[in-house]
């Protein structure tokens, strides 16, 4: 089957000026998503979606392709991912390019391995997915999660009040480091998962949103202690 990588990794960043190419322990943080994909040996071809030159010549550098620059209309603050693959899958498909199953890894993923980008490919074929990306089990059950409303706290499910938490069922969010998806799929459905969809889990440790320059300093902690471990 004919694999392709995708690398989203646009030129604006407010919240962290220049994020997708910014020094992470030693070198471009893009380049460690680029690194991986190469090393998973299952790609076709590795390539990086953006509309700056800076970015596309350091993916390069990395061993990324970059066969043509993104649009203006997805490379705003509004574009969503599924139109980013979208752009990139009509691209290829006008020069007669098609590939059966697409890996998109955001650029700002150090924690993304060879091994884990194998595993969830693994759950992929071998359940006929429509898509597969990693997950993290809250840290805390959600289930017993407050509002505050007229300055009152309040539960969101009160018929949780007094359940203790090793009764409550697990619940995960998206990690945001990759997505697995069968082009048929993404192409009749324009979604990242479906109702057909499955998911590896990772721990805490594996994972870090890197939206502010906090989370810049933790996801490097975790990194450091990834390495130790």
């Amino acid at each position: 089957m004919a694999n392709l990588a995708i690398i989203p990794a646009r030129g604006g960043s407010k919240r962290i000026p220049r994020k997708n190419i910014k020094v992470f322990l030693g070198k471009p943080i893009i380049a460690y998503s680029i690194e991986a994909a190469i090393q998973s040996n299952l790609f076709d071809e590795v390539m990086v979606s953006t509309d700056d030159e800076e970015i596309a010549q350091i993916a390069k550098e990395y061993g990324a392709t970059v066969p043509f620059l993104r649009s203006k209309n997805n490379a705003n603050d509004f574009a969503v991912l599924a139109d980013v693959v979208q752009e990139v899958v009509s691209k290829y498909k006008e020069n007669n390019k098609n590939f059966d199953n697409i890996c998109c890894i955001l650029p700002t993923a150090p924690f993304v391995t060879s091994k884990k980008i194998n595993e969830a490919y693994t759950t992929f074929i071998d359940n006929n997915f429509d898509s597969v990306f990693p997950v993290l089990e809250f840290s805390f059950p959600i289930q017993r999660s407050l509002k505050i409303e007229a300055d009152k706290v309040a539960m969101v499910w009160s018929e949780h009040l007094n359940t203790r938490s090793q009764d409550l069922e697990s619940r995960y969010h998206d990690s945001g480091q990759f997505y697995w998806l069968k082009s048929t799929s993404f192409n009749n459905n324009k979604k990242l998962f479906t109702d057909n969809s499955g998911a590896i889990i990772i721990s805490e440790l594996e994972a870090q949103d890197i939206d502010t320059e906090t989370d810049w300093k933790l996801a490097e902690i975790k990194y450091k202690l990834l390495l130790n471990d």
